[in-house]
């Protein structure tokens, strides 16, 4: 970005300095021969304000030399296809995915497990004292019934109740397991939303989607990675690496009974960094800059709510003052989101770094300015040591659509209210909650000192006491508090694909499912997945969707995921299948 404007002076003449009497007039030579001196003294001081002003032109390297555009490509290398080895039953198990006989079947295995609510709920019991969680006990039936060689021939187990862990083990102990995950329940559907759905929420299937509640979050994932072990079963496949499939039950409602239980019993059997990699649900496909990319989620964003109180004094409404709780409260909020304040930055960490230098690569339409701002981008660390200073690579890319910008910048969202009990009585208690998703190379007490700087001015102003985070409440006064559920941003995957590794494997096999035409690159979550959990047992975490329609590349917000028509391509299912064999025979024949 440019400056904004500049205010040109009015211009008024002077006699300029006065030279002593005993000084000669100097020559027409010499007086040219300063001009030049001071213009070039001009134009070096010019050149070194517009480099600190764009903290992007570090030095006065030509914008379009080759070694830039082999220093996007090192940033992105994009490795051959991988295929398994050729094996004659197994490789007709890829032609069988591509038939009719299987599509049909999958179909009805897919909308069979939407038809089974699994539903949960924030506000569940106590697991077999709230029989809402019952539900669990159907779905895992249903899934015994459709699976009956993995429930044959795996090692099943429940954790809590209703997590469920599959061990198929491998042959070589040497090689870490890998792990595939999924969760069983969805956001519930309310009833008065029913009415609004194309097609009713419990599996319908159109002759192209499968429609209805976890269709696409994330039912399909689940269904689609137990029909690849299955098919791979009955293939005879046996494989070197343990193969692992954990399915938690509450991912929707923070993941506390499913996911957390299932990676403490997976850790007490593997230990720390104990597995391979993972794969979960997460981002898939994308069309930018005139290319289709494949976007795992290498990272998530940090997470934390903050519960904001007013207290102040009661009473009966005929006798209000100038401000009630609610008022203050208000003003508060509009305080909070009048100062966005949380600024636009792009760490180098952050793998929308990575996809920034793919584009920059192999992309036909990559922007331009985006490209000469990348190609003289600093460090993150030496570029933003002074957090004032604007990061104007960021800030270009968060022009290309309202989603970018949160891929680089700290989000507030103001989500649920509470406060006032009755009409004639002035509300003594007003709590608000603000949710908050932390930007890579940020940390959690960003939010805290910046809410607690923004209340602290609306409680001096209204002689209130301040109370944030110490625990303490009292009359008159603002409390901030936290919720239990603090989450630091991930760690960040490797995802160097010129060396032997998961992400290679992941790239590799991704671009022989769907063409080498095709950009793998690292993404980045907004959003949490189960994965919160696993951190300890591997550095190697994949959060990524694998099915793809070539034509319906929608992603899952626009299918309606938590909203009224969620649906999923069947066509899309059909490549995940097929995606999901591939992975799991190229991971096998991985020597790390």
């Amino acid at each position: 970005m440019g400056y904004s404007g500049s205010t040109m002076e009015k211009q008024t003449s002077s006699p300029g300095p006065m030279l002593p009497a005993s000084s000669p007039l100097p020559s027409r030579r010499q007086s040219r021969a300063r001009r030049f001196i001071f213009g070039g003294f001009a134009l070096i001081a010019a050149s070194y304000l517009a480099a600190s002003h764009f903290d992007a032109f570090p030095d006065t390297t030509p914008l379009w030399q080759p070694d830039h555009q082999e220093r996007f490509k090192a940033g992105c290398v994009q490795p051959d296809p991988i295929f398994p080895s050729k094996d004659e039953e197994l490789d007709k198990l890829q032609d069988f995915i591509a038939t009719e006989a299987f599509r049909n079947a999958s179909i009805a295995r897919l909308s069979g497990a939407v038809q089974v609510k699994s539903e949960s709920f924030d506000d569940l019991g106590a697991i077999g004292e709230d029989p809402r969680w019952d539900v669990f006990y159907d779905f895992q039936s249903y899934l015994k019934t459709a699976f009956p060689l993995i429930h044959e021939k795996l090692l099943v187990e429940t954790v809590n109740s209703h997590g469920l862990l599959y061990t198929w083990k491998g042959t070589d102990e040497s090689l870490k397991p890998s792990l595939l995950m999924a969760h069983q329940d969805t956001v519930p559907v309310p009833p008065e939303t029913i009415s609004a759905w194309t097609y009713p929420p419990c599996g319908a299937y159109d002759g192209r989607y499968i429609w209805g509640r976890g269709a696409s979050d994330c039912k399909n994932l689940l269904i689609a990675e137990l029909e690849a072990i299955e098919l791979l079963l009955e293939a005879n496949f046996q494989p070197k690496r343990t193969v692992l499939l954990s399915f938690g039950f509450d991912e929707e409602c923070s993941g506390k009974q499913g996911a957390q239980q299932l990676s403490t019993f997976i850790h007490q059997r593997y230990g720390d960094d104990g597995l391979a990699v993972i794969v979960d649900e997460g981002s898939g496909y994308q069309e930018a800059w005139g290319s289709r990319f494949f976007l795992p989620g290498t990272a998530e964003k940090g997470y934390t709510d903050i519960f904001i109180t007013v207290r102040m004094p009661g009473g009966h409404s005929s006798v209000p003052p100038p401000h009630t709780s609610i008022g203050v409260l208000s003003e508060l909020i509009t305080t909070i989101e009048a100062n966005q304040g949380y600024p636009t930055r792009l760490d180098d960490e952050n793998p929308y770094y990575s996809q920034l230098q793919c584009g920059a690569a192999y992309s036909p339409d990559f922007p331009k300015k985006l490209k000469k701002l990348l190609a003289h981008r600093k460090s993150s660390s030496s570029a933003h040591k002074c957090k004032a200073k604007p990061d104007h690579l960021a800030l270009e890319a968060a022009k290309q659509n309202p989603y970018t910008r949160y891929l680089m910048q700290t989000s507030q969202a103001v989500d649920v209210i509470t406060g006032g009990i009755k009409i004639n009585a002035l509300p003594e208690r007003v709590t608000v909650t603000v949710n908050h998703r932390i930007n890579i190379g940020e940390t959690t007490q960003v939010v805290r000192d910046r809410l607690t700087g923004l209340a602290g001015k609306i409680a001096h102003k209204y002689n209130l006491t301040l109370h944030a985070f110490d625990g303490k409440e009292e009359a008159s006064s603002i409390i901030l508090t936290e919720t239990n559920d603090v989450l630091e941003t991930a760690p960040v995957t490797p995802t160097d694909a010129s060396v032997d590794g998961p992400y290679k494997v992941f790239a590799g096999t991704t671009r022989a499912v769907y063409s080498k035409d095709v950009i793998v690159s690292p993404g980045i979550m907004t959003g949490n997945t189960d994965t919160r959990y696993y951190w300890a047992l591997t550095k190697h975490i994949f959060r990524f969707d694998p099915g793809y329609d070539p034509e319906d590349p929608s992603d899952g917000f626009e299918n309606g995921i938590h909203t009224v028509n969620e649906r999923v391509s069947v066509a899309g299912h059909i490549n995940a299948v097929k995606w999901l064999t591939t992975w799991v025979r190229n991971m096998d024949e991985a020597k790390f």
